[in-house]
């Protein structure tokens, strides 16, 4: 009887191919697929969905099916599919993030950006976030939620142009919440300063979020301060179906023959 067929895994993240989340994706994947791991040489938080075009992508093979990428969490999403893979993976999992993707920072953040790249080469993807800065966090949790979600996504599938965008938070309860994208309800900061050649210079950071704020109760925040995991799918096509009729009538006015020429 022939042996069933292993499903295969591409890992990355945007902490750099060392970064503990990853390895902790690793090792429980393992357990039942084969795993290939192709993820940025140093940190690339903050990277999006970037794609390095002003200077080559070195790849260096760190071990038998895992590779570091000078170059992006796209990148390097890209670079395995196209050109490391023997075969294409089943699906695609970045992270797990050491910190939160919610809300307005699913459109910086290298982690998301990853699983969103996968998705555009019709390849699954989730984005796997532990909300907690610690020094000493435990990815263990995360990483066995990662798995069944994936064993879950190749078992019943997800339609097309969706990715998963996962959150769980650092003292998570048991309980798993689908929810929506929270609009931006933090404040940017940056704090100034001055070099010691006397060039000012500025910090760019974001007010914490607490527990006592008031959010969109089916908002995945919601969901992270109430211990639970915040299971939010994204769609590739932003486009706002409203506006498509309700803009309409500007077209006299900007089709001018004379703006054209």
């Amino acid at each position: 009887m022939p042996t069933a067929r292993k499903p295969r895994v591409l890992l990355t993240n945007d902490d750099g191919y060392r970064a503990e989340g990853l390895r902790a994706l690793a090792e429980e994947f393992r357990e039942f697929a084969h795993v290939d791991i192709v993820a940025p040489s140093w940190e690339r938080s903050g990277a999006a969905q970037s794609l390095t075009l002003r200077q080559p992508i070195i790849c260096h093979r760190i071990a038998e099916y895992e590779w570091a990428i000078d170059g992006t969490p796209a990148d390097c999403v890209i670079v395995g599919l196209h050109k490391l893979l023997h075969e294409p993976p089943d699906v695609v999992v970045s992270g797990i993030n050491h910190g939160a993707n919610l809300g307005e920072n699913v459109y910086y953040s290298g982690t998301v950006g990853a699983a969103r790249e996968a998705v555009i080469h019709h390849v699954p993807g989730i984005a796997m976030s532990l909300c907690s800065k610690r020094f000493n966090s435990d990815f263990k949790p995360s990483a066995r939620l990662a798995r069944r979600t994936a064993e879950l996504l190749l078992k019943e599938g997800i339609p097309k142009q969706v990715l998963l965008n996962v959150n769980v938070p650092e003292n998570w309860n048991g309980s798993v919440r689908f929810t929506r994208q929270s609009k931006k309800i933090t404040r940017t900061v940056l704090r100034e300063g001055e070099d010691p050649r006397g060039l000012a210079y500025f910090w760019l950071s974001e007010q914490r979020m607490n527990s006592g704020q008031d959010v969109d109760a089916e908002s995945d925040y919601a969901a992270i301060f109430a211990n639970e995991v915040s299971v939010t799918p994204l769609h590739l096509d932003p486009t706002h179906a409203e506006s498509l009729n309700h803009l309409s009538h500007w077209v006299p006015f900007l089709a001018n023959p004379i703006l054209a020429k």
